[in-house]
């Protein structure tokens, strides 16, 4: 019969030794406190008399009885002190005077130097004067204080060096690992793949994973040997640390949390010393996952022998990794799941094969998984009536699941300022636009130039967002400050973009250049609002003959600039000859972008100054009504057109076949003839040119 394996009983809990050792210390310190403190008379309000001013409040009476004679051994002084009558008036004159109407009496010091002034003592006994002599010795020793303050700086030095740096096991505990261990059986937030949306394809990469976790005998009866370490590679925000956790609560084994930067230390060997212990830990709790977010701060690529300082260091800890996980140690049952954005900066040992086996990609949501992203994270969020999440998600390509989070985060916090009981439309689209160019400043006080110039450049880039065939589809225009612009041009595209062409980057330099055009134009004056436009068409052309091989003077090349990662000055892979002539190519790119702009703007000069009298208005538009105001409807993507078959027309109907008929046999013999002519040229393959023709 087998047995039950049960829950050792809980261990009563006892006092916190760190909590003990926190009153320790706030006890020695108290003492320091106490032992240095002077237990003298209140200085407070206490007059420092010289010799003559006292001799001279004695002889005008002023002193009362008794002085007292204090002694104080532990500083080595003596001095007089008691109380005297004052000759201080108020703001009208008049001495003050208490309750009784007797002079305001003041406290009074006079000290005693050795030799100079003990004719005092002897001046007071003379006139009869009462004195009392009193004396402070400090309780403690001054050897008792010497070791209390040793005690105490030990005590501090341990506190801010050791604890901080050695966590709980203090100075033995530099080497230990910081990895959290977290029980996959605890029901307390756990995470499952029912809280993981938008990433279909990356739950079914570690679905096997999960399976060999549950059933391992399942998987070393065929000969099947589970990857030992998997890398979730991503943008930011895509979900590679939710995925993790939910690959430890579906497995439900324990799941061992660390990032990169806890293996980082000012001491050499800790960050190799916490990788072994992490390991060894590991493997007593085995089968088990041990999660390292952030795998890039330790496993960048080495740099060799020259590398210096941190480097090295870091060199270290990524080959203690490598050994632990495939070295001539076994390491059954640990899987290794790490996350990081900058696969390219891995050292090539760490990706190989019996390390690091599988790399799941998590891209960018798609439009189907951003509507799940939305549907999962509005659970708790309570909607309007109007609130469509689907069209929220068309309107948000690119965005990561940690975006669509916190755009409905932001559109709750919208409705609750403006005392919604739902989130309805309005405030999603709005919360998406702050998600995306920041939020509108209505605040922000513009001069009527400033707010003329704004709109004549705003009207620019959004005209020309209409006249261009390959721009994307304008959202909104205004001229309220936004983020840190005076205005925006917002375009959405109403799909997910997976490539683009050099159409689209020519007609965006276009764009780009159309603000700073229209200020010239209209104001016969530029100003410094089209800094990010130059900037942006700069990049997107440098990006065009450096990297997409979109040049006429270059073609089909690359040329790109070294590592900026890379720790070495390393010079450019081209010669200064070519630089310059990419230089040349993106200035001619930016200058031919620009003259367009020029030409299309003025072409349109009617339709731009209607548009910017109504954006002086209005403020802000949307891309509808741009559409409307300057009469350029553009065409926007429809669904995919059905293949099958039409009815039969009526008889008027069927002319139209037939002309276009003639037209595609026309268009044909031209583009025939026109090939004829090439080959012809070429002298090449005259005689297929010819039964062409």
């Amino acid at each position: 019969m087998p047995t039950k394996t049960q829950n050792p009983a809980p261990k009563k809990e006892g006092k916190n030794p760190g909590a003990l050792r926190s009153w320790i210390m706030i006890a020695l310190v108290a003492a320091l406190f106490f032992s240095f403190y002077k237990s003298n008379p209140s200085d407070a309000g206490t007059r420092e008399l010289t010799q003559l001013e006292f001799y001279k409040a004695l002889d005008e009476g002023k002193i009362v009885e008794p002085v007292v004679r204090f002694l104080d051994r532990d500083e080595g002084e003596t001095y007089l002190t008691g109380e005297m009558e004052t000759d201080d008036v108020d703001k009208d004159g008049k001495p003050l005077a208490d309750g009784k109407g007797d002079p305001v009496r003041v406290r009074y010091r006079v000290t005693l130097v050795p030799g100079e002034n003990e004719s005092l003592m002897d001046d007071l006994f003379d006139r009869q004067i009462q004195v009392r002599v009193r004396e402070r010795r400090s309780p403690i020793s001054p050897f008792l204080m010497n070791i209390i303050f040793f005690a105490a700086m030990m005590f501090l030095f341990y506190w801010l060096f050791y604890r901080r740096m050695g966590g709980e096991g203090g100075m033995f505990g530099f080497g230990k690992s910081r990895a959290k261990l977290l029980d996959g059986n605890s029901s307390k937030a756990k995470v499952t793949f029912a809280d993981v949306a938008g990433v279909d394809e990356a739950k079914e990469e570690v679905q096997e994973i999960v399976a060999f976790l549950k059933e391992p005998d399942a998987f070393r009866k065929l000969g099947g040997r589970i990857p030992k370490g998997v890398l979730l590679v991503g943008p930011p925000g895509t979900g590679k640390t939710l995925l993790a956790k939910a690959i430890a609560g579906e497995a439900q084994v324990p799941f061992f949390a660390i990032s990169g930067s806890d293996f980082e230390e000012m001491f050499v060997g800790v960050g190799a010393s916490r990788m072994r212990d992490m390991f060894a830990e590991a493997k007593k709790k085995a089968p088990c996952i041990i999660f390292i977010d952030e795998i890039d701060s330790i496993g960048m690529k080495r740099t060799g022998a020259g590398a210096l300082g941190a480097s090295r260091y870091n060199e270290q800890t990524l080959n203690t990794m490598l050994v632990e996980m495939d070295g001539f140690s076994p390491n059954e049952g640990v899987i290794v799941i790490a996350a990081t954005n900058r696969p390219d900066t891995l050292d090539a040992a760490l990706l190989r094969p019996g390390r690091f086996d599988r790399q799941v990609m998590i891209d960018l949501p798609t439009l189907k998984g951003r509507e799940e992203i939305l549907a999962l994270h509005g659970k708790k969020i309570k909607f309007g009536p109007d609130a469509d999440l689907s069209r929220i998600a068309r309107g948000t390509p690119g965005f990561s699941g940690a975006d669509l989070a916190n755009l409905l985060n932001e559109a709750a916090l919208m409705s609750v300022r403006k005392k919604l009981e739902g989130v309805d439309m309005e405030t999603l689209e709005e919360a998406r636009d702050k998600v995306l160019w920041g939020r509108e400043r209505k605040s922000a006080n513009l001069s009527a130039k400033d707010r003329e110039t704004t709109a004549w450049h705003e009207s620019g880039h959004a005209l020309l967002q209409l006249l261009l065939e390959h721009t994307d589809p304008l959202h909104k225009v205004t001229i309220i400050p936004r983020g840190r612009a005076l205005g925006a041009t917002m375009s959405l595209p109403e799909q997910d973009i997976l490539n683009r062409t050099k159409s689209y980057f020519s007609d965006e330099l276009v764009v780009c250049a159309g603000g700073r055009v229209a200020e010239e134009m209209f104001t016969g004056d530029i100003s410094t609002g089209a800094a990010q436009d130059i900037a942006e068409a700069t990049h997107i052309a440098r990006n065009m003959v450096c990297r997409f091989g979109m040049s006429g003077e270059f073609g089909f090349q690359a040329f790109l600039e070294p590592n900026q990662f890379s720790a070495a000055e390393l010079p450019p892979p081209y010669s200064q000859k070519t630089a310059e002539a990419i230089d040349a190519e993106v200035q001619k790119l930016v200058t031919d972008a620009y003259e367009k702009a020029r030409r299309l703007l003025g072409e349109n000069r009617d339709k731009l100054e209607r548009l910017a009298k109504a954006l002086l208005e209005k403020e802000s538009m949307d891309g509808r009504d741009v559409e409307d105001l300057v009469d350029i409807h553009k065409k926007h993507e429809e669904a995919p057109v059905s293949e099958e078959p039409a009815e039969t027309p009526a008889e008027p109907a069927e002319a139209a076949p037939e002309e276009s008929a003639e037209a595609v046999v026309e268009a044909a013999v031209e583009t025939v003839a026109k090939a004829v002519a090439e080959a012809s040229a070429e002298k090449t393959e005259d005689s297929d040119s010819g039964n062409a023709q």
